[in-house]
């Protein structure tokens, strides 16, 4: 509030707060993850990597769905329960951004594909990304 100007003479509605006598302590970054002062929740959005190994003639243990054509890129759309993929922490819902450094999130999904069966070590950057993995599966059409 300028002190020039009367209280009476402001145009809006004036909330005076009081000022701020408890700042929190500071937190270094790496330990705010565990710090019960942060909301955490907000963690399980955050990317991750899955590393997967795959023996000749084994399925991958997850489907995924979208691609290029979506516009909303490559999303895991099951997970076989007791898979080496499901013990990893894929799920339902993940977007895969990239795979062994390949970009997945502008990508044919017949390439998609392709990548993920010839692949013998996967190693994933996945999000989990609920909102855009539900405008998938209303866009596809089966």
């Amino acid at each position: 509030m300028d002190p020039r100007i009367p209280y009476d003479d402001y145009p809006l509605p004036v909330v005076l707060l009081p000022s701020y006598e408890n700042p929190p302590a500071w937190i270094a970054p790496q330990e705010r993850i565990q710090h019960p002062d942060y909301n955490n929740e907000l963690t399980q959005f955050l990317p991750r990597t899955i590393v997967l190994k795959k023996p000749p003639g084994a399925q991958l243990g997850f489907n995924i769905r979208g691609g290029k054509a979506s516009q909303l890129g490559i999303f895991i759309s099951k997970v076989i329960p007791d898979s080496d993929a499901h013990r990893a922490g894929l799920q339902e819902g993940d977007q895969v951004l990239s795979v062994n450094e390949i970009d997945f999130q502008d990508i044919e999904h017949a390439k998609a594909v392709e990548i993920l069966k010839t692949a013998r070590e996967i190693l994933m950057r996945v999000r989990f990304f609920p909102y855009n993995y539900q405008r998938q599966k209303e866009r596809t059409v089966h």
